[in-house]
């Protein structure tokens, strides 16, 4: 087990450096024929882009209102032809590959790209964040994408907001967001969305309905909700 162990930290070492050493091959120029073949290089191997091929993980929500996993630049050409006028990415800003190609790409396409600092995805944020993220997601022009790495978790939460902010949603829609359809796995850390969902559930039925974002703003106890640990925490 010790030699396994061993063995794993010693490939990930390599691993790792690996992708510094193809970082800074194109570093945040992909401007370029090479640079931008290199970056494409980066995103399939390191952000497992070619994973994504064919599993796009893409969903209409609400009537103008889409979700998916990590789109690549082929599929945002697609996604301008079918009409989608903003981008929401919840991976944060940063020039690495994925968010380099995807601003190239919605430049070229006329998409408005538009990313928020790192949602997360099995941590509790706190309430002036997933405020921000609410005031954001109200003001998208339609049709618009909101994305994470995989479409499953940061996605989900943030379609469910929107849901219940934008759409009137019940709660019970907007739980669906989180769901195995899109890869979304209750059982794992990432249950700490659904856990926040139903704090905000229970809370509404013990005192009577309340705007989601009044109710970050005034009832949320991120510190209750930073106690979730697995599914083992949910009652």
């Amino acid at each position: 087990m010790m030699k396994r162990s061993r063995m794993f930290k010693t490939l990930k070492k390599g691993f790792k450096k690996l992708e510094r050493a193809e970082v800074g091959a194109f570093g945040n120029d992909i401007s370029t024929p090479r640079t931008r073949r290199l970056a494409m290089w980066h995103f399939h191997l390191f952000d497992h882009a070619f994973l994504r091929g064919i599993w796009t993980n893409l969903h209409e929500f609400a009537p103008g209102a889409w979700r998916s996993n990590q789109p690549s630049p082929k599929r945002i050409a697609r996604y301008a032809k079918m009409g989608i006028k903003t981008i929401l990415s919840l991976r944060g800003d940063k020039d690495v590959s994925y968010t380099l190609l995807e601003r190239q790409a919605c430049e070229e396409h006329g998409i408005r790209l538009v990313i928020t600092k790192k949602a997360g995805a099995r941590t509790a944020l706190k309430a002036e964040d997933y405020v921000e993220q609410i005031d954001i997601l109200a003001s998208l022009e339609k049709p618009f994408l909101i994305h994470c790495k995989s479409g499953a978790d940061r996605a989900g939460m943030a379609a469910a907001l929107y849901l219940l902010h934008c759409e009137g949603a019940s709660i019970k829609d907007a739980k669906k967001m989180l769901s195995p359809r899109f890869m979304h796995l209750k059982s794992t850390k990432t249950g700490v969305l659904d856990y926040i969902l139903g704090m905000y559930e229970k809370d509404v039925e013990a005192h009577g309905p309340m705007p989601i974002r009044e109710w970050f703003l005034t009832r949320y106890d991120r510190e209750a909700a930073r106690e979730f640990k697995t599914f083992r925490s949910f009652p």
